[in-house]
């Protein structure tokens, strides 16, 4: 059964707490910084020695608002540090964080070699009581698993050192993550031990200062609710995608849907607004897992399987549209604006922008792009694929269409006036459905949304 913690609001210090957090990617990166701005005294390792470098000289490898100077300030003031070696600071650390990849195997499953791998590294170096808390998004049954890598690196030293092992899931929404960290909803924490439970809630004392709620669960509970939380919100995107689809062929309007709808208490606004799909680094991931998940306990995920299906097949509702528009998309210069999955991020991964961009190079046509943050992003993907623009407008120069797919604010409210005398034809296609239809047909454009 859950047990739901509120604790006072009082300015409760960190007691010098000391951990370690193994992975310096979005996660890890983004969880240290916050621990070390309260107080904690915070190691993140990485074995990639150039990226500790890179991060030791105040580059910072992923963008992310607020981060760069929140790093940038807690290594100055001692209480953030870098290593590639864990066994450097295992014997001063409380508590470890495994917060590495697990990226989707061929078949969907997560692939836990890395977080295995933090295991061993874990078991091969502790010598005294130390809590393994995994904050990766892993399948349920994970913890059995790190749990027996941990006590078989013990037994192979012939050492007996007692561990805990804990499930701490994530919830971090990329662009507003150090915001969400610092001032959750709730933070989920899955443990077996009461000396663990009594540990973490020392840690997360700090950030208890709005009365939110710690909520406590055995560990097969908490590695679930990593998959549902986020297997839900994606169910809502594809579900409004598949409304957005229809109400174009009956002729309804999905925005008056969406707020006839949205304003039901029972369902609510959030994550109802139809696109081009769903991408990034946890949606596309986390459903292919918990899909696989089922399969492998003999169970048929149907609503699952059909999101993901859904969301294939949104990604290409924006090229779908720009075909139609032109007796053959061959030699006709299309814009693209917007390259990460959303707005306040360089994620480019499984963004929908990147299935346009091949489908658009398939079939002939010259593609050109701008993005505010991920033009490196993209040149790292695709290279010279496509060409890159100076910004907006020069991305429209000579375009027989554009192609809007993240919804910047900056692509908000463009000057028409401009972007119809740069183009060469006149088609928008609006893949977030942030453009007004009857502006940008009296301004002379031919307008294409999703869901009208």
């Amino acid at each position: 059964m859950e047990n739901f913690c509120n604790f006072a609001t009082q300015t409760i210090n960190s007691d010098n707490m000391n951990i370690a957090i193994v992975g310096t990617g979005y996660v890890g990166l983004v969880s240290g910084a916050c621990f070390a701005e309260v107080g904690i005294d915070v190691t993140c390792v990485d074995i990639d020695a150039g990226k500790i470098e890179r991060i030791n000289r105040g580059e910072i490898p992923i963008y992310e608002p607020g981060l760069d100077t929140l790093v940038k300030r807690n290594v100055k003031e001692g209480r953030l540090h870098f290593t590639t070696s864990l066994a450097e600071c295992i014997d001063n650390v409380d508590v470890v964080f495994c917060a590495v990849g697990t990226p989707p195997d061929e078949d969907g499953s997560a692939d836990l070699q890395y977080v295995k791998a933090v295991a061993r590294d874990f078991g091969r170096h502790i010598h005294r009581y130390t809590i393994f808390v995994t904050k990766s998004t892993v399948p349920v049954g994970t913890s059995a698993i790190v749990r027996a890598e941990i006590a078989d690196e013990l037994a192979r030293r012939g050492k007996d050192v007692k561990f805990d092992i804990a499930s701490n899931p994530e919830f971090l929404k990329e662009g507003a993550a150090i915001k969400d960290f610092m001032s959750p909803d709730r933070v989920v924490i899955g443990t077996d031990s009461a000396r663990a439970r009594k540990v973490m809630e020392r840690l997360y004392r700090p950030f208890l200062l709005n009365n939110f709620r710690v909520i406590f669960m055995d560990i097969a509970s908490a590695e679930m609710t990593k998959y549902a939380a986020n297997s839900m919100l994606a169910t809502r995107i594809s579900f409004m995608n598949d409304i957005a689809n229809l109400c174009e062929l009956v002729g309804a309007d999905v925005n008056m849907v969406r707020k006839g709808i949205g304003s039901d208490a029972r369902i609510g606004n959030k994550f109802l607004y139809p696109g081009c799909g769903y991408g990034g680094s946890c949606f596309p991931k986390d459903v292919k897992a918990l899909a696989k998940t089922g399969r492998d306990n003999g169970y048929h995920m149907r609503i699952i399987e059909a999101v993901e299906e859904v969301n294939d097949a949104q990604k290409l509702v924006v090229f779908n549209k720009l075909a139609a528009s032109f007796p053959s998309l061959k030699g006709k210069r299309v814009a693209i604006w917007g390259l990460a999955f959303k707005p306040e991020t360089d994620d480019m991964r499984e963004a929908p922008a990147l299935v346009v961009i091949e489908h658009l190079l398939k079939s002939g046509a010259q593609v050109v792009v701008y993005d505010p943050v991920a033009m490196d992003e993209c040149k790292r993907r695709i290279g010279d694929a496509v060409s890159y623009a100076r910004d907006m407008y020069d991305a429209a120069i000579d375009a027989d269409a554009i192609a809007l797919m993240t919804e910047w604010k900056q692509f908000r409210l463009p000057s028409w006036r401009v972007v119809h005398k740069a183009m060469r034809g006149n088609l928008i296609v609006d893949g977030r459905n942030i453009y007004d239809p009857a502006e940008l047909t009296e301004e002379g454009f031919d307008y294409k949304c999703i869901g009208k």
